[in-house]
């Protein structure tokens, strides 16, 4: 086992991709963890399965970070099923990415839901139930500092209220011990973002490593922000992005 013995945590959007592989790096550095999924029942299901043993259990809520009282219903079934909460992800979220003359309203509205509303209701759900000494982690996103690209607009923006509401809730839950960070993904290669594709190839030329990063890399660095060891680090953005931003 690991350093989150004992430790209960809650994921967001964690049956697929990043989120996915920060249930398993959680479980198995000993956390027992309840994550959210919206459509992927089935792949929630047997994820949960096969992480659970007789030490660390895990278990799949269906919930739409895009509906505040959905969530929050989530974290609170996720709190009666454990009797506590140790350790908060904020993964789910959304990119939609579109010209602004191309964006509608439905679309800005869609995205301020689950990347800023979504976040803010899991802090504040979260807040109330977690004991002393816990952990926040914002899943956030380079573009927050740096939108390289045109159609990035409405992403851009969410994830750089993510950061503002990190730095905000460190200083409101600091007095409890809790820490809050933001953790800025760059590249990382999942099935809607392969790490060869034409856009990849070109992207790869940016980076100062010059490859992309795997959903182990973020999940390592979940981890370490989760654990007794990063103590002292609440209130920042950390950027993990092969070097993209340099």
């Amino acid at each position: 086992m690991g350093s989150l013995n004992n430790k209960i945590a809650f994921v967001t959007g964690g049956s697929r991709g990043i989120g996915q592989g920060i249930v398993r790096k959680l479980a198995s550095n000993g956390a027992s963890v309840a994550f959210t999924y919206n459509n992927s029942e089935e792949i929630a299901n047997q994820l949960a399965k096969e992480l659970s043993t007789p030490d660390v259990k895990v278990i799949a809520i269906k919930a739409d970070n895009g509906d505040a009282a959905s969530i929050a219903k989530a974290i609170r079934k996720s709190h009666e099923t454990f009797g506590q909460l140790d350790i908060l992800v904020n993964n789910a979220g959304i990119a939609i990415l579109a010209p602004i003359p191309n964006i509608t309203l439905d679309d800005f509205d869609r995205t301020i839901a689950v990347n800023v509303k979504g976040v803010f209701v899991a802090m504040q759900t979260g807040a109330e139930l977690m004991r002393e000494g816990g952990r926040i982690i914002n899943i956030g996103s380079t573009a927050a500092d740096s939108n390289g690209f045109p159609g990035t607009s409405i992403y851009a923006m969410s994830k750089a209220a993510v950061a503002a509401l990190t730095r905000g809730v460190a200083r409101d839950l600091g007095p409890r011990g809790i820490t809050v960070n933001n953790i800025q993904p760059g590249p990382i290669a999942t099935d809607m973002n392969p790490a060869d594709s034409e856009f990849a190839s070109m992207l790869k030329t940016k980076m100062a490593l010059g490859h992309y990063g795997t959903t182990s890399d973020i999940a390592e660095l979940v981890a370490f922000v989760a654990s007794p060891a990063s103590k002292f680090i609440t209130g920042t953005s950390i950027n993990i992005d092969g070097g993209l931003s340099s």
